[in-house]
């Protein structure tokens, strides 16, 4: 009896001696993983910054008449640090992802997994924002020439509405990519359009009303 006590205590202390040191392992591999993933990261992150400062993407932006947006909003224009800190940080997330799935963490890994598959779509809606921003600008520089070249009045304020038009379609489309409340947004895209077209139609008819009433008595007297 005491040398089967012996046995069930001996085998005890050696599973929990097995657990213990399999435990470290983990915890020292995902430790070892993470430490390498953030050396990477942290290259790969630098290396984009230089490969954006040579391409000079900032010139380009600020010619593109972004600068002057930045600087209302107070930030500074620093495209370069912007896509170095995205690199930076997927890489981060993905080793973390590798050292999780190593401890055996898998609710966080898949907390992780659906981080990494939503970055893509962040990276989406600021470059959808970015055209919006561009576009914006070339129609609003059309319509105020074409105004100003027709001698007609109000040419700032058109050229502002368009901007503001395009922008905020833009921003709704960078909205629906992240997937925040899309029903929403479409309630709200459709719900402007058709305010648009109402106010259009209302404004007409109120305001050639006279002259619509005119031109069909001409084409009844061109009838008759």
């Amino acid at each position: 009896m005491i040398q089967d006590w012996t046995s069930v205590v001996v085998g005890s202390l050696q599973n929990l001696w097995f657990g213990v040191m399999g435990t470290i392992g983990s915890i020292i591999g995902a430790l070892i993983v993470l430490l390498i993933g953030l050396v990477i990261a942290a290259g790969l992150g630098a290396l984009i910054e230089r490969v954006i400062q040579a391409v000079k993407l900032d010139k380009a932006l600020a010619n593109l008449g972004f600068q002057e947006y930045f600087n209302r909003a107070g930030i500074a224009l620093n495209s370069a640090k912007f896509f170095g800190k995205i690199v930076y940080w997927f890489f981060v997330v993905v080793f973390l992802l590798a050292a999780s799935d190593i401890l055996g963490f898998y609710s966080l890994s898949t907390f992780l997994k659906e981080t990494l598959l939503y970055i893509p779509n962040v990276v989406v809606a600021v470059l959808i924002l970015l055209a919006a921003v561009v576009i914006a600008n070339v129609l609003k520089r059309i319509v105020q020439a074409s105004v100003t070249g027709a001698k007609l009045h109000a040419a700032k304020f058109l050229g502002s509405l368009t901007w503001w038009a395009v922008v905020v379609f833009g921003f709704f489309a960078s909205l629906s990519q992240l997937g925040v409340a899309v029903a929403i947004i479409n309630a709200l895209v459709t719900g402007f359009v058709a305010m648009l077209a109402i106010a259009g139609g209302i404004a007409f008819g109120l305001g050639g009303k006279e002259y619509a009433g005119h031109l069909i008595s001409k084409f009844r007297d061109h009838v008759e």
